[in-house]
Parts: C-alpha cells; sequence; structure tokens
C-alpha cells in the first residue's frame, strides 16, 4: 500500500524501557525496588560511580533484551558489546553512562500499528542495553528553577534503549506506537508500565525531508501527542515565514505545552564512545533457542485467538487484548460459563469505557480481581470482580434486565465503597426489567401524549422514533428494554 503523507511529517522515536520488574540492578545487587523510598537510601559505591568500584553485569538483563528482540521479530547479535558513552551531568556520577553503540543487542525489528491507513509497520532500528543515570528533581519549572535535588535511587537502573526508524506520520500514529510497544512490554512481564520513570520518551521530528530536531525527556504517551503537535506547528510556522530550522534539541514543558530549545544536538562524536574495559564482549547465540521458548502469547496473537475461539469481533479483541490483565480478565468471565460475545461487549465497550471515563488504568489481576489505578497513585483504588461480571451477563441473558440497567450496576460497582453483588444492587435500585403489560401502557401513553412526533415518524421522520422510545424508557424508569419497546412502538403505529 502506498502511504499517503501530504505534510511530509516524519517521526521517529527513542524509548528508554527500565527493567523493572527485574530484583536487582544493571551492575549491583542494589534492589530495583526503589519507588517508594527515601531518596539515596538504594544505592552502593556501584552505582553511585565510587572509585575503585568494579560492574557485574545481571544476567537477567541480557536475557530479558533478547526476550524484547524476539517479540519485535528483531534479529540477535551472536556477539555484543558495552561502550562508556561519556558526557558531564550532575546525574551521572562516572561521568560515563553504561551502554552499547555499534553492536546492540537487537536489530531490524519491527512493531505493526493500526495507521492513518489501515496497519502500518514501523521499524525497529536498533535495541541495546544501558544503564539509568539518577534523577534530577527541579525546584520549580525547568526554565525557572531555583535550585535542583538530585536523587541517586534510579541510578544504575536497568534499560533497554529502542530506537525506531522515521515511519510514523502524525503525532497520533507515535502515540499509537507507544500504546502497541507498551502493551508487547507487559505481555513479556519485564517491566511495570505503571511505575515512576518506567517509560521515557525523546521524539525526532522533521518535516518534508528538512532537518530533524529532537525533543527529550517526555514522560507520557499523551505528552508524547502533545509536544509533537505544538513542535510540528512551530517547524510550519518557521518555514512559512521564510526562517531556517535549527537541529537541536528541544525540552516539553507540559504545564504550557511548549517546547523550548535546550542546546544544539550533539553527535555520536561528541559523547567520545569507546569500549567498556570493566566488561568483556558476550556471546549469547546459544540462549536464543530455551529463551524462544519461553515467550508468552503476544497482543497479536491473542487478538486472533480471541476471534477464533470466542468468535468476538475483531473491535473488541483489539480493545480486551489492549491488557493483558484486561484480556486475562475476559478469559476467566469466560471459563465461568459467561456468553463469550456477551462478556466481549461488557468489558471491552462499558467497562473500559468506564474505566477510560474516570481516568483508571488496569494495573493488577489475581484471578478473581481487575485492580485498577489512577494516573497520580500507585495503590488500588478501584477494582471489578469476575463473579460480578458473570453474574452481571447472566441477569441481561435471562432477561431480568435491560442494557440501561446493566451499565447503571457497573457504575455502581465501580463508584460504590461497600461490596454488594449485581443482583443486590438491581434490587435496591429497582432495575429489574419491566413486566410486558407496564411498557405496552407505557408505549401506548407515549403514542397518546406526543401526538406531535407521531405525525412526524408516520410522515417518514425517523428521528421521531428515537424520541418516543426515549418517552418509554421514562415511564419505565429504564426498565424497559429498549429494543422492545422500540418494536411495539412500530407496530402500533403501523398497525
Amino acid at each position: 500500500m502506498v502511504y499517503e503523507n501530504p505534510d511530509g511529517v516524519m517521526i521517529g522515536l527513542e524509548i528508554h524501557i527500565q527493567l523493572n520488574k527485574l530484583k536487582s540492578k544493571m551492575f549491583c545487587g542494589c534492589s530495583t525496588d526503589y519507588h517508594d523510598a527515601e531518596p539515596n537510601t538504594h544505592t552502593c559505591p556501584v552505582c553511585l560511580g565510587l572509585p575503585g568500584a568494579l560492574p557485574v553485569l545481571n544476567r537477567e538483563v541480557v536475557k530479558a533484551a533478547i526476550k524484547v528482540g524476539l517479540a519485535l521479530e528483531g534479529e540477535i547479535a551472536e556477539e555484543t558489546q558495552f561502550h562508556r558513552k561519556n558526557y558531564f551531568y550532575p546525574d551521572l556520577p562516572r561521568g560515563f553512562q553504561t551502554t552499547q553503540y555499534d553492536y546492540p543487542i537487537v536489530s531490524k525489528g519491527k512493531v505493526v500499528i493500526e495507521g492513518e491507513d489501515g496497519e502500518h509497520e514501523v521499524g525497529i532500528w536498533r535495541a541495546h542495553m544501558e544503564d539509568d543515570p539518577g534523577r534530577l528533581v527541579h525546584i520549580g519549572s525547568i526554565a525557572k528553577s531555583k535550585g535542583v535535588m538530585i536523587n541517586y535511587n534510579r541510578s544504575g537502573m536497568p534499560l533497554i534503549e529502542t530506537v525506531t526508524a522515521p515511519d510514523m506520520r502524525s503525532p497520533k500514529e507515535a502515540r499509537r506506537f507507544l500504546d502497541k510497544f507498551r502493551n508487547i512490554l507487559e505481555y513479556l512481564g519485564v517491566f511495570d508500565g505503571n511505575l515512576e520513570g518506567a517509560m521515557r520518551m525523546d521524539a525526532n521530528v522533521s518535516i518534508g525531508g528538512g532537518t530533524r530536531v529532537e525533543i527529550k525527556n517526555i514522560s507520557s504517551h499523551k505528552g508524547v501527542e502533545k509536544a509533537l503537535l505544538y513542535e510540528i506547528m512551530r517547524q510550519k510556522n518557521v518555514i512559512r515565514r521564510g526562517g531556517e530550522i535549527v537541529q537541536e534539541t528541544r525540552h516539553f514543558d507540559e504545564a504550557r505545552g511548549v517546547t523550548m530549545s535546550m542546546r544544539t544536538k550533539e553527535e555520536a562524536e561528541d559523547y567520545r564512545y569507546f569500549r567498556e574495559p570493566d566488561l568483556v564482549p558476550m556471546r549469547v547465540s546459544d540462549w536464543i533457542p530455551e529463551i524462544r521458548k519461553t515467550l508468552p502469547e503476544l497482543p497479536d496473537a491473542k487478538r486472533a485467538r480471541f476471534m477464533e475461539q470466542y468468535g468476538i469481533a475483531d473491535m473488541h479483541a483489539k480493545a480486551l487484548t489492549s491488557s493483558i490483565l484486561l484480556a486475562d480478565f475476559y478469559e476467566g468471565v469466560c471459563e465461568k460459563s459467561a456468553d463469550p460475545k456477551t462478556a466481549a461487549t461488557w468489558a471491552a465497550d462499558v467497562l473500559l469505557g468506564e474505566l477510560n471515563y474516570r481516568d483508571l488504568v488496569v494495573a493488577s489481576y489475581d484471578g478473581v480481581t481487575l485492580g485498577c489505578i489512577n494516573d497520580k497513585d500507585h495503590e488500588i483504588v478501584n477494582s471489578f470482580k469476575v463473579d460480578d461480571m458473570v453474574e452481571l451477563i447472566a441477569l441481561f441473558t435471562d432477561g431480568k434486565i435491560s442494557d440501561k440497567s446493566a451499565v447503571e450496576v457497573i457504575r455502581t460497582l465501580l463508584d460504590s465503597e461497600e461490596e454488594k453483588a449485581p443482583t443486590q444492587i438491581v434490587e435496591e435500585k429497582g432495575l429489574f426489567k419491566a413486566e410486558d403489560d407496564l411498557v405496552t401502557k407505557a408505549v401506548s401513553e407515549a403514542i397518546t401524549e406526543n401526538e406531535a412526533a407521531v405525525q412526524d415518524y408516520l410522515g417518514g421522520a425517523e428521528k421521531s422514533l428515537n424520541f418516543l422510545v426515549g418517552q418509554v424508557m421514562k415511564k419505565t424508569k429504564g426498565t424497559a428494554d429498549a429494543k422492545t419497546a422500540r418494536e411495539l412502538l412500530v407496530k402500533k403505529l403501523k398497525g
């Protein structure tokens, strides 16, 4: 398929993935569980870069990198090695970062996303291992900071930096790529995306094949989309006024929604890369067959299986497999004899929609309960049980409640601090479906009381029927089945 790109926008991403599900840091035995710890308490001579402290490579980091490479359908290097990337910054106590340069462990991968014109392949140039610097905490905004504090707890955390080809053509595609990439990583079980610093992104963008500008250290997928929207507009305005785009590194101020120039863009030679003398080259080709056997079912494969096994629509399969936890929850519901298609509709359309409305993300699933958090908290702030969904679906499929009542039950389960079963909620709120004679009576009253709408419908205005259905639902306090009400109205009006 020829990919249309009328604006000539080319976007590439550099994504730093923190392997925070590993137990220890990259080159020392310090715990990776530092997120709620006091500053500078998860450190040792190695991750503080003290003189004479030597690194010892964590074998699990290499295994995780190979696993990521295989999931990206990339080539795994038979031999790989580390380099020193030299630069001065307060959060880098050694004065260099241990990374990989011309021998990355992964190259030539790909990720398929939903592009502007259908499915679109984004190439992966490389993925390599490196250790994380510490964290600078500015007092105030970066532009008007009154001072900076340094927390070295993050120093030495294992990272995988993934570099894409400039294959994305819009900010929306960039966000879709990040969503898909994070999804793959969560399926692999190598990181927890809900933790601070789990993914940090640099975005590179150019227009019409011109000069490339880099936007550094963006912390969220939404932030990447907003930063790119602003930067594309800025570059177009510069070109429109006859100016030239300068190759530079820019910072995205999320509070103001603007990018600001930080420095001219460095080239590789500015970092004076050289081989890490304290770590020998590695041959990992013998590891690949065994690691390949440990790969889980990945999102695209699970999506295809859901469609075949449960007979659900592609859009539902995509939504349900967008999170490994949500996918497991759905299968947990299906295992308890719930109707798979109905379960898919209520889980993908209604439950996920209500979570998004509340700015909640799925954070855990223990086989019984789906736990959710918001963007600001790391503790579970809401939950939803498999048994509740199974019971709700049974009430709906048995014709005891309408779809509107089922939505009300889900909202109540999410918002209530008390533990109540769906049947109890239905009883307390009077949500059981109205009896046939009550609906028939409501239909007759709606026709009698709304003569203008009746005449409009008989005259060909189909929308008037929706109004009459609404009147029936109002009279039955939402307990009538909307489909049944519509059928009764049509039959009576055309009878």
